[in-house]
């Protein structure tokens, strides 16, 4: 089994981000790299890794719950008029080499294979952070995804085999777990956020003062995917790629996203919000 293998993301003279491929990782969650711990320059740490509500968050990671029949997400499956089930269909996300690394970069080609091990699908994908202001800081996440079968991949969702509003799988972003309420709105939506195709929404959390944090999501596009939102049950983001269609990528085709997400001290504040939109566009 390969070892462990851990990249430093550095932003302001400090650690705010560690990626991370374990192949070591129960094949129940769907082994595949993850961003944990992400910080802010304060050092609040702003992701949930493997919680108990749902041990198969990982972090910041790029996760489907279908690619050809087998689960990149991790936990159960949904199954039309079954519900969710255990199947032992679990894939994972290999890496295969570094493209390049540094400081305020990462870029790594992946294969995603299936529970018996035969490659499904090949992904490149790149990390890189940077300072936003004296507070806050931004992720740049980019991924290309394309098949390594000569057929065509197809990706869905729970929501797309009867579990309405479940339309999750892409992107995702899970937040620490704890007391402390969150709160999400968006651009146009306000509070309404789950579903909606806003240009960008905010996740806020912690108690005011040193330990309140924000997550801002910028859209990859004005015809972005949908938002899957979570802040009650538990909290977190996902740019959803199947939210009400399966995503079918050809052969021969790269299916690809990019977005942003700034991470910053303290409760929203208008002028990140600006500069941040700012840097966007």
């Amino acid at each position: 089994m390969p070892n462990v293998q851990a990249h430093d993301l550095r932003c302001a003279g400090r650690v705010v981000a560690r990626y991370v491929w374990d192949p070591q990782l129960p094949a129940t969650v769907s082994p595949r790299p993850y961003l944990h711990p992400v910080t802010t320059l304060a050092g609040t740490t702003v992701t949930g890794f493997m919680p108990a509500d749902h041990l198969h968050h990982l972090g910041v990671s790029i996760a489907v719950p279908v690619l050809n029949e087998a689960n990149f997400w991790g936990g159960r499956t949904y199954v039309t008029g079954h519900g969710p089930t255990h199947l032992d269909n679990h894939g994972r996300q290999q890496h295969d080499r570094w493209l390049h690394r540094s400081g305020d970069r990462v870029e790594q080609e992946l294969r995603w294979t299936g529970h018996d091990g035969v490659p499904l699908a090949r992904e490149r994908r790149a990390l890189t952070v940077h300072q936003l202001t004296d507070h806050a800081w931004m992720l740049r996440v980019e991924f290309a995804l394309s098949s390594a079968t000569g057929t065509p991949i197809t990706i869905d969702s729970p929501a797309l085999r009867g579990r309405a509003g479940a339309g999750y799988g892409g992107f995702f972003w899970r937040a620490p777990a704890g007391p402390e309420p969150v709160h999400a709105f968006g651009q146009r939506a306000g509070g309404d956020v789950h579903g909606s195709r806003d240009p960008w929404i905010v996740l806020s959390g912690g108690r005011p003062g040193r330990t309140a944090w924000t997550l801002l999501f910028l859209a990859s596009s004005p015809e972005a995917d949908p938002w899957f939102v979570r802040s009650d049950d538990y909290a977190g983001v996902c740019s959803a790629i199947a939210w009400d269609r399966r995503l079918v990528v050809a052969a021969g085709e790269v299916f690809t996203r990019r977005l942003r997400v700034v991470i910053a001290d303290g409760p929203p504040d208008p002028t990140t919000i600006a500069a941040a939109a700012e840097a966007w566009s």
